[in-house]
């Protein structure tokens, strides 16, 4: 996963995967999702993140036990 912030466009992108993207769907005006051609989703684009409180984010790392 890699997640991407665009400060000069307020937009943050969550790549889930490397395959490709064969559909986007916008969920709302903000947020779109892209999907690979089995139905997994690879990609969340959330535009106005900072003004739609996504941003900052809150890192949490655990160990699995």
């Amino acid at each position: 996963m890699k997640t991407t912030y665009f400060d000069d466009d307020d937009t943050l992108v969550i790549r889930l995967s490397d395959k490709p993207i064969v559909r986007e769907v916008s969920q709302d005006w903000n947020t779109h999702i892209s999907y690979a051609e089995d139905g997994t989703a690879v990609e969340v684009v959330v535009l106005e993140a900072r003004a739609r409180g996504a941003l900052p984010m809150e890192v949490a790392h655990a160990a699995a036990h």
